[in-house]
């Protein structure tokens, strides 16, 4: 590998690191590596499919129209390589699809028709999780060189920390919201209820109840219907008039 090489792969590693500092834009970021795959790995094509919520792999990024057009005929015909790889979170690949039309005879035809005879797939896995593949196209036989596949490999472990450590700090920062806001909805519906054991001269639990079914009968949240009563709101006027229950 040349110097000017070298440091271009350096280079790419560090920009793909900064995803974990800097704002994370993840389609940019994984088209981004389609395309340092293109320049650094002699490739003529990459793409990257990754897996969704339920458990579906989907196309997210591809350097060409022509990978683009043969990564979504492997979704939808469900055969090739990229797709195996997932499946068994191992690289897969094939350095000549002519000289093999019997491994995947549907994908052959179509790679052919997209001017690729050349694919390696490599897991995007950490441990034992498995989130997508990074595919590799060539068009011409004679596979795609060791040098490429590892080096191609490192890639998808940066991406694949990458992805995983922005969803666990998207799920953490979800869950903090939900749990700031459960806290400031209970002493708005604390505060709520005192208001009403005041007004009505009723104890804790039926001020509770009001609320609540006030709440249902509205389709509406308690914190909603406890603000409501905090800031006096005609809305929940009526809640003056029920009858305390016995």
């Amino acid at each position: 590998m040349s110097h000017v090489l070298d440091r271009r792969v350096t280079q790419t590693f560090v920009e793909l690191a900064d995803t974990l500092v800097l704002g994370f834009d993840t389609i940019d970021f994984l088209h981004t590596l389609t395309e340092r795959c293109v320049e650094l790995l002699d490739v003529d094509a990459a793409g990257i499919l990754l897996v969704d919520q339920r458990g579906a792999l989907s196309l997210v990024a591809a350097s060409t129209d022509q990978a683009r057009l043969l990564e979504l005929f492997q979704l939808q015909d469900e055969e090739g390589p990229c797709l195996d790889c997932f499946r068994a979170g191992t690289s897969v690949g094939c350095p000549d699809l002519g000289a093999e039309p019997r491994r995947w005879p549907r994908f052959s035809v179509a790679a052919a028709e997209q001017g690729f005879t050349a694919v390696h797939a490599v897991p995007m896995r950490l441990r034992e999780e498995i989130i997508g593949a990074l595919n590799l196209f060539g068009t011409t036989p004679g596979g795609i060189s060791a040098e490429a596949i590892a080096l191609a490999q490192s890639f998808a472990n940066v991406a694949t920390i990458s992805i995983l450590q922005v969803r666990a700090l998207r799920h953490s920062e979800m869950v903090t919201e939900q749990l700031q806001t459960a806290l400031n909805s209970r002493i708005l519906i604390e505060q709520a209820k005192g208001i009403l054991t005041e007004r009505l001269q009723i104890d804790i639990a039926d001020a509770f109840a009001l609320m609540r079914d006030h709440a249902r009968n509205t389709n509406q949240f308690l914190a909603d219907v406890a603000q409501q009563v905090i800031s006096r709101s005609p809305a929940v006027a009526e809640l003056t008039k029920v009858k305390p229950p016995r």
